[in-house]
């Protein structure tokens, strides 16, 4: 009993004790995932101010902890974790992926930060909000799903896509915006073109994680040089900690769903029955539809596989290979891409250096398929296909009735071209990074990074004609020769970026610091053989000379009491496209965000869930343009055939070349004004933007006083113009339970562009157009949008049809000439707009994307150039559009400039429905399968009367390439 009290007495005395008694616990945090540390993770006791965080190791010491006290840990993007201290010495905490949260990490340029850090105007699309559907490359994963972004892929397999990013801001140089993968700025879309079929081809959608799109001048200057159109930072998929397996297939079936409107076989005899009644004898019996013999259902394959996981629990890997087989609407038209991916992420020295490897090997097969729409739209549809007694391969083909050639200046037959035409080009490409990170061990704060990056690409591209082609035939030496060549082009990216990251807290104030050092430089080798069959001809090389762009740049952040942020950065660039005095420009940036939800006023309010106002000012510059040494004195070598005979030896001419030496950056000064927003608990979110751009020294092809240069026209810096508009988007989850989820997105933006002045206030005609020679149907105009449509005003009779050549004379002069031409349009929309809708009740899940443009033209060259009763017969008889019956033109050769052929190119699109179900848990090592089906380019509703309002090249149609229908099926596995 005694010894009973004695112990009872010793343990009250020691429960007051253990009250007061506090202690010191130690620990790591990791990714439950990936199985490496997190830095910067918040340790707080709560319902206090003791806290501490993670350091660059994940490791922590927390003072001052009681018993009983509730440890918690949290950092964006991870689910925070509760933790009762019972007088542990040691808390090993892994923190989850919080799906939801992800999004808030953002990457920007050199660097990555929260998207509540935010100050420039910067979106995120993860792979979570991707479009479905064929997207057979990456720009077609995000478009419609950002404001402020447009992109317009034409109808081709893996076709190139424009890319405009708050509209451009340039009239000339490029308008495209920069493209970075994974750290590694890629080669410019030109020096491609000979066999890729667009800068991003040959990349793979299904390896990318995430885009971070940086819109605005503040978020872009840290590219400098090349940020002048928006920059796209693509971020692929990385290996995990835990073994994941996925396997993608799909495949699909395209048509053209429609084709120009032309005069069918029977309407084509009845047509020059009554028009041209002494000619019917020469027509045809055939009937025969020539695009459809041109197009052809399209089958299309895509299969992807990846393997990730640690490599012997240390190394973070991601294994992936995929194969894509397009077929392209056009017969003998094919895309083949072959994907290989290796992702390393090592982590040594107790985490003080990270290296991070990205290496793709591609392989790209292209065949081309000449372009035969022209000749299927005009060709006498009462013509046959085939003809057995024709030596053009068995064709029908038009023949001199005296020598039984094939006839000259004559249409020739579509499906021979494409048949009798073999184009392919063999691209190998290989890109890739290794990022070194270091966090010095006697100076922690500050880390040193290194990144060296490449991207080469091997083009092999040949082309022949075979000898049965009419095109091919010699007449004036009565051979068929046909036509071969070769050409190989070899484009080499080196990348070096070297850069220190300094991070400080002190006190309430948040410092990051970024300086360093980019260089990067272009290379290019061609060689062309021309046409071997023609024994005149002599191989070409041509060796560009290399480009190179250097820099210096400085950014710190700046973060108070985690409620004012404020971003400043400066970069000085030199670019080796212009001369030495004008080689170097300046581009700084400002921009400052304030929390206002963090405030008292606003912190507890169970309806404002996120208020932010951002600011931002900032200069980039541009310096892409067609003729990159035009500052140098440049000369030509002329051809044999313009050779010189001169004390009885053969010499070639050279000609001096087109020299500007003044030539200097185009700079591109942007205001943005945004408001980020959420309410109940960002169940609604999104934001607003207003923005201005003025793009000062403008690169431009620019006409020359006779005399002044040795060409008509260059590049010059000849003025200035402005953009403005508003860009608003809103996520809403309208509903949001255990089994029905239906959210809803929907963005827009209005874009308004003037140019403000021209070298010497004169108008620049620009675009040139089928019909005519020499004509061009735009104008840069002071005072006007870029390239808008340069027309005469039709006039209309009582029954409102065109009056063939009656103009109206605007300037009243009694004389109807180019001085009463006026601005009757432009391509580009006021309004852009998309809206996506995804539902999932339990395991059926269904989406849709839409896109929509108000407020633009196009000029219908497909009608003007062909739709003329001139143009019926001439040699042959030639088949034209049926609108020649609305307008009954004859051929006028103004007739091409009248606003008759200016439309409404407005239009609404559903560009993707998706239905799938998802099977979960079906069996050991499955652990989901869905099954989805879907419809791509589902739609279209709109006025034009063309083929789709949707074109490239500025609003003027004249490619007569229809977008096809695609019924998709596929399969997604995870294990």
């Amino acid at each position: 009993m005694k010894t009973f009290t004695k112990s009872a007495l010793f343990l009250l005395w020691l429960i007051p004790m253990s009250f007061f008694a506090q202690s010191t616990v130690n620990g790591t945090v990791t990714d439950a995932g990936s199985g490496q540390p997190i830095p910067g993770v918040n340790i707080i006791v709560q319902g206090t101010t003791n806290g501490t965080t993670s350091d660059f190791d994940g490791r922590y010491t927390l003072n001052n902890v009681n018993n009983e006290d509730i440890i918690v840990f949290s950092y964006v993007g991870f689910i925070p974790q509760e933790v009762a201290y019972s007088g542990q010495a040691t808390i090993a905490i892994t923190l989850e992926e919080d799906a939801a949260e992800l999004e808030q990490v953002v990457l920007i340029g050199y660097g990555a930060t929260r998207k509540k850090d935010l100050t420039g105007s910067v979106a995120l699309v993860t792979s979570e909000d991707f479009n479905t559907g064929n997207n057979v490359t990456p720009e077609n994963l995000f478009n419609g799903r950002v404001a402020g972004v447009s992109i317009n892929t034409n109808g081709g397999p893996a076709a190139n896509s424009e890319i405009r990013i708050r509209g451009g801001a340039s009239l000339n140089a490029s308008n495209d915006p920069l493209i970075v993968v994974d750290g590694l700025p890629l080669n410019d879309p030109g020096d491609l073109a000979n066999g890729s079929r667009s800068i991003l081809s040959s990349i793979n959608p299904n390896d990318i994680e995430s885009f971070s799109i940086l819109k605005d001048a503040s978020a872009a200057a840290i590219y400098g040089n090349r940020g002048a159109n928006g920059v796209i930072i693509i971020t692929t998929k990385k290996g995990k900690k835990n073994l994941q397996i996925s396997l993608d297939s799909k495949t699909s079936a395209t048509r053209a769903h429609e084709t120009v409107d032309v005069f069918s076989a029977d309407e084509y005899r009845a047509f020059i029955a009554e028009n041209f009644p002494t000619r019917v004898a020469d027509l045809g019996t055939a009937n025969t539809d020539w695009q459809d013999e041109i197009y052809r259902t399209a089958f299309s394959t895509d299969h992807n596989l990846s393997v990730s996981g640690s490599l012997m629990q240390v190394l973070p890997t991601r294994v992936a290979i995929g194969r894509s087989d397009q077929e392209g609407l056009r017969k003998t038209s094919k895309f083949e891409r072959t994907t290989t991916s290796l992702s390393l992420n090592p982590r040594l020295f107790n985490n003080h250096l990270k290296i991070d490897v990205n290496a793709n090997l591609n392989f790209e097969k292209n065949r081309f398929a000449p372009g035969v729409e022209e000749a299927a739209i005009t060709f006498d549809p009462t013509q046959p296909v085939l003809d057995s007694s024709s030596p053009y391969g068995g064709f029908f083909e038009y023949r001199d009735s005296s020598t039984g050639f094939a006839s000259s200046n004559v249409q020739r037959n579509p499906l021979a071209q494409l048949l009798q035409t073999k184009e392919i080009a063999n691209v190998r490409r290989y890109f890739g990074n290794v990022k070194l990170d270091y966090q010095l061990h006697f100076f922690p704060d500050i880390r040193a990074v290194v990144n060296l990056g490449i991207d080469d690409s091997e083009t092999d591209r040949f082309q022949e004609r075979s000898t049965e082609s009419a095109t091919g035939f010699n007449a004036t030496q009565g051979e068929f020769l046909g036509f071969k060549s070769d050409t190989d082009l070899l484009v080499k990216n080196r990348l070096l970026d070297a850069y220190l990251k300094y991070n400080k807290t002190l006190g309430r104030l948040d410092i990051e610091a970024t300086g360093g050092y980019s260089y990067q430089k272009f290379e290019l080798d061609k060689y062309e053989t021309g046409d071997q069959r023609d024994p005149g001809n002599v191989p070409e090389r041509t060796i560009d000379p290399d480009e190179v762009l250097l820099a210096y740049f400085l950014r710190t952040n700046l973060k108070f009491n985690d409620r004012y942020f404020l971003t400043a950065s400066i970069r000085r660039d030199g670019t080796s496209r212009f001369g030495k005095d004008n080689r170097w420009g300046y581009f700084p940036s400002a921009s400052f965000g304030w929390q206002i939800s963090e405030e008292n006023f606003l912190r507890n309010s169970s309806t404002v869930s996120n208020l932010r106002l951002r600011l931002g000012y900032g200069i980039t510059g541009q310096q892409d343009i067609d003729q990159a040494y035009a500052y140098l004195e440049r000369y030509r070598r002329s051809s044999p055939l313009t050779q010189y005979i001169l004390d009885g030896e053969l010499i070639n001419i050279v000609q001096p070349q087109f020299r500007n030496e003044d030539i200097e950056w185009e700079k591109i000064t942007e205001y943005n004004i945004g408001l980020d927003y959420g309410f109940w608990n960002d169940r609604i979110s999104g934001a607003i933007d207003v923005f201005r751009k003025e793009s000062d020294d403008l690169l431009s092809q620019a006409p020359i006083p006779d005399a002044a240069n040795f060409s008509n026209q260059g590049f010059q810096n000849i003025g200035k113009f402005i953009t403005e508009g508003i860009e608003f988007s809103v996520s809403a989850d309208v509903i949001r339970n255990s089994n029905l989820n239906w959210n809803v997105s929907y963005n827009a933006t209005f874009i308004d562009r003037e140019i403000e002045s021209l070298a010497f206030g004169q108008d620049i005609l620009t675009t040139g157009i089928g019909g005519g020679t020499g004509n061009t149907i735009q104008i840069h105009r002071q005072g006007e949008a870029p390239f808008s449509f340069f027309t005469y005003a039709q006039i209309y009779d009582t029954n409102g049809k065109p009056i063939e050549g009656a103009y109206a004379d605007l300037n009243g002069d009694g004389i109807i000439n180019n001085n009463d031409r006026y601005i009757s349009g432009k391509g580009t929309p006021d309004l852009i707009m998309g809206l996506q809708s995804s539902v999932s009740y339990k395991n059926f899940d269904f989406s849709f994307s839409m896109r929509a443009n108000i407020g633009n033209e196009i000029y219908n060259n497909v009608a003007s150039s062909n739709a003329q009763r001139g143009n019926i017969f001439r040699t042959v008889f030639n088949n034209t559009p049926t609108s020649i019956v609305d307008t009954n033109f004859q051929n006028t050769s103004d007739v091409i400039l009248s606003d008759y052929y200016v439309e409404d190119a407005s239009f609404l699109r559903m560009d993707n429905i998706t239905l799938g179900y998802t099977i979960r848990n079906l069996m050991k090592g499955v652990s989901s399968l869905r099954l989805w089906a879907g419809v791509q380019n589902a739609f279209v509703i709109t006025d034009y009367s063309g083929l789709d309002p949707e074109i490239q090249n500025n609003g003027v149609d004249n490619t007569i390439f229809p977008r096809g229908r695609s019924l998709l099926l596929g399969l997604n596995y995870k294990y």
